[in-house]
C-alpha cells in the first residue's frame, strides 16, 4: 500500500498558498532584477525580512476588512510590502514599477500608520 507522501498538497488552501508564494518568489526576482539590486546585496535580508512582517500586518488587515484576495491580489500585496520596506533602505522604486491596484495601495497605507 503506497501512502501519499504529501496529504497536504491535496487541500486546495494549501495548493493556493504554494501557488502563491512561488508566484510572490517570481515577483520579488522580477522586481530586483527591475532595480538592477544584486541577489547578494548584503541588506536583501532584512529587508526581506520586514517585507514579511509588514505583509503579514497587510494581509491580517485585509482579512479584518473583509477584502477578498486572489492569487494575484496576495502577490500584488508582497511586491508593494517589498518596495515600502525597500524604500526604508533608501532604495528609490519608480512609480511605474509597481502592479497599479488601489485596494492594495489603501492596505499598505493603513498597515503602515
Amino acid at each position: 500500500m503506497m501512502m501519499n507522501m504529501d496529504e497536504w498538497g491535496m487541500d486546495p488552501q494549501v495548493r493556493f498558498l504554494r501557488r502563491a508564494f512561488s508566484e510572490m518568489e517570481k515577483a520579488q526576482r522580477d522586481l530586483l532584477q527591475r532595480l538592477n539590486i544584486s541577489l547578494f546585496d548584503e541588506r536583501l535580508r532584512r529587508i526581506r525580512d520586514g517585507a514579511l512582517r509588514f505583509f503579514e500586518k497587510a494581509w491580517g488587515l485585509s482579512v479584518r476588512r473583509d477584502i477578498s484576495m486572489d492569487e494575484k491580489d496576495i502577490v500584488n500585496l508582497y511586491v508593494h510590502c517589498l518596495a515600502h520596506i525597500m524604500e526604508r533602505y533608501r532604495i528609490e522604486i519608480p512609480p511605474d514599477i509597481l502592479p497599479r491596484d488601489e485596494k492594495i495601495k489603501r492596505l499598505i497605507q493603513e498597515a503602515a500608520k
